[in-house]
């Protein structure tokens, strides 16, 4: 899609049509009013509950009694509208039967994200599986790895994305303007991006492979950490004790979900590394110190 400052947005159909995925179906929702459609949607409803509830240990949490009647008025005009907008076929009905049929509808689009979110719950579906295959200290690290021969980057990072395939990681390539080649994900907020650098010696017949890896934190949980600190710190200072510990668990519980999640990311990320250097040769018999090395 092509769109300009002042222009509106154009789709590029192709000649004639020919194009791939042209739709002939309705364009889906974009922008904010996509969000109540998204499974953890209800997941800042049960948030903003929660935080409502507490309200009666310390009042001024009763300010998020008007954000849940926000979030959830946001789910239910954007089911009566998809319901409004639906059409029946076959014989004419009457309008009590329209009028119970657009209800269901509005009913199972309510309905709709809450069941994605059990299944991704109850089935451990991306972004909430939890296997990992270890857990490393989420910090920058840079990795030598000297090999007797010569293979081209491009097979280098392939071999990579092969043994992230087998642990079952969660990757994407890094585009044509980006300082990273692969971003690696263990969950919704955790990720680790790779970059490597290529030395070519001895006439192209040996290399030095480079490889920087660092920890990629997510902006939404820290501002949400960040939040439930300042609130913490309110309570305290209004000695509402048992608000503050409640709201300074939750900022422990997502700091640690962070940490978690950038650990096995960084993990993740350290484990095909690890099996590219002893499928090298290494000069002189003795393998190069690097932060995959035990101090």
């Amino acid at each position: 899609m092509q769109t300009s400052a002042w222009s509106r947005g154009r789709i590029y159909h192709g000649t004639w049509g020919s194009a791939a995925f042209q739709s002939i179906y309705q364009p889906p929702s974009e922008g904010i009013w996509s969000l109540p459609a998204i499974p953890e949607w209800y997941l800042a409803i049960v948030a903003f509950a929660a935080l409502s509830a507490l309200g009666r240990l310390w009042t001024p949490l009763l300010l998020a009694l008007p954000l849940l009647a926000l979030v959830v008025g946001m789910s239910v005009a954007q089911a009566v509208l998809n319901a409004a907008r639906a059409s029946f076929m076959g014989p004419a009905r009457s309008r009590i039967t329209r009028l119970k049929l657009r209800s269901l509808i509005a009913v199972l689009h309510l309905l709709q994200p809450l069941a994605r979110l059990w299944g991704r719950l109850q089935g451990g579906l991306t972004p909430w599986r939890h296997s990992s295959p270890g857990f490393s200290l989420p910090w920058p690290r840079t990795i030598t790895i000297w090999s007797e021969g010569w293979m081209a980057p491009e097979k280098m990072l392939q071999a990579i994305e092969v043994a992230l395939r087998a642990y079952g990681v969660a990757f994407r390539r890094g585009g044509n303007y980006d300082r990273w080649d692969l971003e690696l994900r263990r969950g919704m907020h955790g990720a680790v991006r790779l970059l490597m650098a290529n030395q070519v010696h001895e006439a192209g017949n040996k290399q030095l492979l480079i490889f920087r890896t660092w920890p990629l934190c997510s902006p939404s949980v820290l501002v949400l950490t960040l939040l439930f600190v300042a609130l913490t710190i309110a309570a305290a200072l209004d000695y509402a004790w048992a608000a503050a510990m409640v709201l300074g668990g939750v900022a422990v519980l997502l700091i640690v979900h962070q940490l978690q999640q950038c650990a096995a990311a960084t993990a993740a990320a350290l484990g095909p590394l690890q099996e590219l250097r002893e499928q090298h040769n290494v000069r002189d018999g003795q393998e190069l110190r690097s932060d995959l090395d035990p101090p």
